[in-house]
C-alpha cells in the first residue's frame, strides 16, 4: 500500500499488530453504536470513517499474508453454508451445532 510505504510504516505492520489495531477499529465502530441499536442514532460520517479504518487494516493484514481475499472470502462462505444448510437455519439465529 502506497501510503504505508511512502511513510515507512510498514516496518510497524506486521501481522500482529496490524490483527490488534483491527479489533481496536472495530470497537471504536462498535462505539458508534454504543447508547442505541437504531442506525439512525450513529453519526453516519463516524462510521463510515471507522469502516475504512477496520477495512483498510483487514487489506493490509491480507496483502502482508499474501492471501487473496477473494479466495479466503469464498472459501469461508463455502465452509459457513456447508455449516448452516437452508433447511435447517433459514429465520434462524442459533448456532450451527444445534442445528444438526
Amino acid at each position: 500500500m502506497n501510503f504505508v510505504h511512502e511513510r515507512d510504516w510498514d516496518q510497524f505492520h506486521t501481522p500482529a499488530n496490524l490483527a490488534k489495531s483491527i479489533c481496536i477499529e472495530a470497537a471504536e465502530l462498535l462505539e458508534c453504536y454504543q447508547w442505541g441499536d437504531d442506525p439512525r442514532d450513529a453519526d453516519e460520517g463516524h462510521v463510515a470513517d471507522e469502516l475504512a479504518d477496520v477495512l483498510t487494516y483487514c487489506i493490509q493484514l491480507a496483502d502482508r499474508l499474501n492471501l487473496d481475499m477473494d479466495q479466503i472470502i469464498m472459501d469461508k462462505l463455502h465452509r459457513t453454508a456447508d455449516r448452516y444448510p437452508v433447511a435447517t437455519s433459514r429465520g434462524s439465529s442459533r448456532k450451527y451445532r444445534p442445528l444438526q
